[in-house]
């Protein structure tokens, strides 16, 4: 087991000094950096900053436009980059750098970087530190939501100086001697075409300027204070006597100069260094604390808060306050200076199926705001985006955002531009958009014949019929929560059963189908993309998240769809590679795992686990479900088994440990699982808890002997988020031997589209 310096430091010092251990104590930001292109232990970087706050700050390690800004393998540190980055394959939006130098001016971020290592690093949500032993200098810094706070303890020299890079693809710089200030922007992002696009960036530091120099491209510039070119930035010096700390505030904003130094004056001001420090890492622990478990490991506590905070950062806010205090934005959509609140950097192929559910049961009102924001966006841009970084993105498949805003309303959201919601999700789903990523790729196909067929030049086709279904299931569940009228809403339920189009009988398994109405040929389960993405058939199979009874029944009954599940554990790890040239890191991580052909390191299959409860067999689900979260997930720089993504592969995590899920969002139901800890509160945000206990809990015990809610037994394999909602006490009897009897009656299965439809 890996030692990870910076989280055992602060824990055994709190300890030291017999203080209780907070949430955010045993939060480690590094989880997931030993990450590479071809293989993927999270691809997250150690993010600094406040809960869906505007910024993040990380230290770079790669190099300027490289996704993978931080790698744990890294020897030397470039900068320290405010950064709004949600994946490295979604690379960056608005980004600068800061760096410190002592001597000979070094701006260009090779030459500039310094060696350091791990042991005199101490990563935290809140507060980062590191020393760069190059230039003998300590660099600190701690965040707020739109804001940084800078400290540079400096040794005695007469050249301490910081670089500003305002990064390439157009950027401006301007120093001010006389107020001790820097004034920039940066016009750089990866995805997307924007109109009026820029980061603005203001930089106040505590001393005087005894050099002044601004630089572009590769030169440095003489006697121009005011610079804009295709890559810009600044050298201001600093002559200190002793050794010396410089402070340095920053603020950024993507509407005005004017708006940044109010954003800078506002989250900051007065403030000290510690105090902002503080400030944040009360924050954290506010946050962080709606969640309290208790009886497990240390390092399962460590990855369960580990995991909580990476689903809270994404989406940001893209958000601000002006003068008035009027809530304003910069479109992404229409590249306007907008009224009322906006949300970038999230794809919903990923974060629909437990990162947003995860927000409606215990973050709602972050969830009210970002409701808020897709509703701007339809208003802005004429459809919700699929992927926003910070706008429309072409990547992934589906039309998932109908998900995101059936979920919310029926999980009981309220205070947000519904009506314009409810016309968004309608328009997407019947119209394709801008880009192929955005309304639905091959609409006019899917909605006449019932499915996306294999040979129209239209990739991963059988995926996208496979999702456009349950989206339409979530239309429809969200058009009858809204009232609205069978002859508006029917269309959608009629599509929610689409499934069925792409299933083939003789395999039992999905299959792409061609225009004609003929299986494609030949067939290779196994084969990753072409019909699917980023999986096989094996994978998506399981895509029929509104109906797994009606999936049951097409596969030949329980007992056939029981043993369907199981063969996913029980085949080998092969793969057909053809439709991509190569191995890409999503099938390398399947393969490496050793556990079949469960490819939990990417998202199509991550909750089939929990499908055995529509078997009457929850017993294999509790052992799944811990072999997981056991096997695949630890506090360490390898920690995550693919792409931790944007909150996704966390919120299964924190989920299972809790024990239920979200199988089928848009519904009302959690699918059981098991308790990782002996006890476990949430803390919710109408002043209710949910309390889980389950004080037999241990390695061996993992096994739900029986369940008792609100002291009464409960046979159930699900959960009413409605019930949970009116606080709950979830008391769990564990044993180390399956209950192979609890929950093995069909009454006692979770929701089925068909199902409820026969019981009419």
């Amino acid at each position: 087991m890996k030692f990870i310096f910076s989280t055992c430091f602060l824990l055994l010092q709190a300890w030291a000094l017999g203080q209780n251990v907070s949430p955010v104590d045993y939060v480690n930001p590094l989880m997931g950096t030993q990450s590479k292109p071809s293989l993927s232990n999270g691809n997250t970087y150690p993010a600094v900053g406040l809960p869906w706050g505007m910024n993040i700050w990380t230290p770079q390690t790669g190099k300027m436009g490289d996704g993978w800004a931080y790698t744990y393998d890294a020897d030397k540190i470039k900068g320290f980059k405010q950064t709004h980055q949600p994946s490295p394959w979604m690379n960056d939006y608005g980004a600068f750098a800061i760096m410190p130098g002592v001597g000979k001016v070094k701006f260009k971020e090779d030459e500039r970087a310094s060696w350091f290592s791990h042991k005199a690093e101490v990563t935290t949500p809140y507060f980062y530190s590191v020393y760069l032993a190059d230039i003998n200098v300590t660099t600190e810094f701690t965040p707020t939501e739109r804001a940084s706070y800078f400290k540079f303890d400096f040794p005695k020299t007469d050249s301490a100086y910081v670089v500003v890079d305002a990064l390439n693809k157009g950027s401006y710089i301007k120093i001010l001697p006389k107020e001790r200030k820097i004034l920039g922007y940066t016009t750089r992002y990866s995805t997307g075409k924007y109109e009026n696009f820029k980061n603005y960036f203001v930089i106040q530091f505590d001393k005087d300027f005894e050099l002044t120099k601004t630089w572009k491209d590769d030169k440095l510039v003489n006697d121009q204070l005011e610079i804009t070119s295709d890559h810009t930035g600044a050298v201001v010096g600093f002559k200190l006597k002793n050794k010396e700390t410089v402070y340095a505030k920053v603020a950024s904003s993507f509407i005005s100069f004017e708006q940044a130094e109010l954003n800078l004056k506002r989250e900051i001001g007065t403030r000290n260094f510690e105090q902002v420090k503080t400030d944040a890492k009360n924050i954290w622990n506010k946050t962080l604390g709606k969640i309290e478990v208790k009886g497990g490991t240390d390092q399962q506590m460590r990855t369960f808060y580990s995991s909580l905070y990476r689903t809270l950062f994404f989406p940001q806010k893209l958000y601000e306050i002006d003068a008035q205090n009027k809530i304003k934005h910069w479109s992404p959509y229409n590249g306007k200076i907008v009224d009322g609140r906006m949300f970038a950097g999230t794809g919903f192929w990923d974060t629909f199926r437990a990162l947003y559910p995860f927000l409606n049961l215990v973050y709602p009102s972050i969830n009210v705001e970002m409701q808020e924001g897709l509703a701007n966006a339809y208003k802005e841009g004429g459809f919700l985006p699929e992927w926003s970084s910070p706008g429309y993105s072409d990547i992934m498949i589906g039309n998932n955002s109908a998900s995101v805003v059936a979920d919310a309303y029926i999980k009981g959201l309220r205070g947000y531009d519904t009506e314009a919601l409810w016309q968004a999700v309608k328009h997407g789903a019947n119209h394709e958009g801008p880009i192929e990523a955005v309304g639905r790729a091959g609409v006019e196909y899917y909605n006449t014949l019932g499915y996306v067929p294999y040979d129209v030049k239209i990739n991963e086709n059988a995926a996208r019929t496979l999702e456009y279904a349950y989206d339409d299931f979530s239309i429809y569940q969200l058009g009858k929560a809204l009232g609205k009228p069978a002859s508006e809403i029917d269309i959608y339920k009629k599509r929610a059963y689409n499934y069925k189009n792409v299933f083939d009988k003789e395999t039992g398994l999905m299959r792409g189908k061609n225009k004609d109405g003929n299986f494609q040929k030949p067939f290779n389960p196994f084969k990753w993309g072409d019909a699917f993405t980023e999986g096989n058939s094996w994978h998506y199979t399981w895509s029929v998240f509104q109906d797994i009874d009606g999936l049951s029944e097409l596969m030949g009954g329980k007992k056939k769809f029981e043993a369907k599940l199981d063969e996913v554990f029980s085949l080998p790890p092969v793969f057909d590679d053809s439709y991509y040239g190569g191995v890409i890191h999503e099938i390398r991580e399947m393969q490496i795992m050793n556990m079949g052909q469960y490819a939990h390191g990417n998202q199509p299959i991550q909750h089939m686990i929990y499908l055995y409860n529509y078997a009457g067999a929850p017993y294999k689900t509790q052992y799944w479900a811990r072999q997981v979260m056991n096997k695949l997930y630890h506090a360490t720089p390898d920690g995550y088994c693919g792409d931790e993504d944007n909150g996704q592969t966390s919120a299964w995590y924190i989920f299972s440990a809790l024990g239920f899920y979200p199988v089928t969002p848009a519904t009302d139901q959690y699918v059981l699982g098991a308790p990782l800890f002996k006890e476990a509160t949430i803390h919710l945000e109408n002043g209710k808890k949910i309390e889980v206990k389950a004080p037999e809990n241990n390695a061996e015990n993992l096994y739900v002997k029986s369940l008792n809610v609100n002291q009464q037994p409960y046979s159930k394999n699900w959960l009413s988020h409605k019930e949970l909602m009116k606080g709950a006490v979830l008391d769990f009897k564990m044993d180390s031997k399956p209950n192979k009897e609890r929950g093995s009656q069909e009454k006692d299965f979770p929701y089925s589209m068909s199902k409820e439809e026969s019981n009419k």
